[in-house]
């Protein structure tokens, strides 16, 4: 598909959920699932010049082969949230990566308790067959939800209308302290108060409704239900829920339309890393800091890599090593530096641990990353960007299992990348000036 073919799609400036489609009639596929604060201006995001290094190439294959866009309106991103979550599972687009591992990325489970929860499990901890997430048995799991951070966003707005209980352990089973908390979060109005089981049991209704999606449905029961009771004379009933009805459709969804706007970044914090070697005396590494995909230029750091000069294993253009060689001591210097980088980043405990460390290679990077980081005891994913000959983004390994999209992957390593050009340059020309 190409830019001038949008204006045929009539995309609003308002919030909801779009779908990319390949084929006609029956044979019609959906390629993606997306949700947007507007419509018009996210749809366009996807024909920028930088889409590969803002998106990376799953999305970049998807606009190419699409030929369809169709969307649906939301009142708000909230809605939007649960809409793109129901048709991610309805369809299963093959560019939702995120959306077809049932492994690793979150549901919203009711638990089926005499005072049902609700909470968010992962993919990995529900036997969907027997119903069980985490040993306890569940009504019904809701998603999966692309980003975590939006889906525990969601939960606490969708709270603040219709009040559900999320405690580690079954209401009656707490501990002192637990019970304490629960205490405190009702009265600031987070955990239900002052509500018989049967009342309780319609918040969860409600939840639920909303939570598959089915938020048409549930203002339909709502309505209904005030009405009913504006009959019967149980006026302050009527007013609780005509008042949910104004919440559902003017709920201040601020903090889901902030990270929208940043392309729906799944981790608060990303760490990238890249090396820039100058003849092996100057080589440096830096690592840069993404949050919610903007660039925390502050956050940013460079070292010098202490065991390269020391080695002093810079390649000249004259060296007699073959290519072949050549190539192989090279990748031994970029594995040498990154696990030197991470070494030294880790002894750093003042700074604050990221969602995902992402490394520029393959497999043999990861592996020796994911090395370091096993040796001082930290368990945080690391995402892999590998590249083609021509340096541009080809695959990402690992974005699944750290719950970040390939997308911020692809960004924060790009930044890195610029970041270390930017630094060997810096030094290059330094030496030039000083005749080193």
């Amino acid at each position: 598909m190409e830019r001038a073919q949008l204006v045929a799609f009539d995309l609003p400036d308002y919030p909801g959920v779009y779908l990319f489609t390949q084929g006609k009639g029956r044979s019609k596929k959906v390629l993606y699932v997306g949700k947007a604060t507007s419509l018009r201006d996210r749809v366009r995001s996807y024909f920028d010049d930088d889409l590969i290094a803002t998106r990376g190439p799953r999305i970049v294959d998807m606009v190419t082969k699409a030929e369809g866009i169709t969307h649906e309106t939301t009142p708000t991103v909230l809605e939007a949230l649960v809409r793109e979550a129901a048709l991610i599972r309805h369809y299963t687009p093959s560019a939702n990566a995120e959306g077809k591992d049932d492994k690793t990325f979150l549901y919203a489970v009711i638990t089926d308790e005499e005072i049902p929860r609700v909470l968010a499990v992962r993919g990995k901890d529900i036997d969907f067959e027997a119903c069980v997430a985490n040993g306890q048995k569940i009504q019904v799991a809701h998603g999966p939800f692309p980003s975590g951070y939006q889906l525990r966003e969601a939960l606490r707005l969708i709270r603040r209308i219709f009040p559900f209980y999320d405690t580690d352990k079954p209401i009656g089973f707490l501990g002192k302290h637990q019970q304490a908390r629960v205490e405190f979060n009702q009265q600031i109005g987070q955990y239900p108060r002052n509500m018989d089981r049967k009342e309780y049991l319609r918040s969860i209704r409600n939840v639920s409704l909303f939570l598959s999606g089915r938020v048409k449905m549930l203002r339909a029961t709502l309505t209904r239900e005030m009405k009913q009771a504006a009959r019967e004379e149980r006026f302050e009933e009527a007013s609780e829920i005509r008042g949910q009805l104004f919440a559902l459709d003017h709920v201040q969804d601020v903090s889901l339309i902030k990270e929208e706007r940043h392309k729906g970044v799944a981790a608060p914090r990303i760490e990238a890393y890249d090396t820039a070697h100058i003849s092996g005396s100057n080589a440096i590494g830096v690592m840069t800091v993404v949050e919610n995909g903007v660039p925390v230029k502050q956050d940013y750091r460079t070292f010098r890599i202490r065991g390269l000069m020391q080695k002093g294993t810079g390649i000249s253009k004259k060296s007699s090593l073959t290519a072949t060689s050549r190539e192989s001591k090279r990748m031994n210097d970029d594995i040498t530096s990154l696990k030197e980088i991470l070494s030294r980043r880790l002894g750093h405990p003042e700074w604050p641990l990221p969602r995902a460390f992402v490394i520029d290679g393959g497999k043999t990077h990861k592996k020796a990353a994911e090395s370091v980081l096993l040796e001082v005891g930290v368990s945080i994913p690391v995402v892999a960007v590998v590249k083609d000959e021509k340096h541009r983004p080809r695959e990402v390994l690992g974005a699944i299992r750290a719950s970040i999209s390939e997308a911020d992957a692809v960004l924060a390593n790009s930044e890195a990348h610029r970041f270390s050009l930017a630094k060997h340059r810096a030094a290059r020309n330094k030496g030039m000036r000083t005749g080193t």
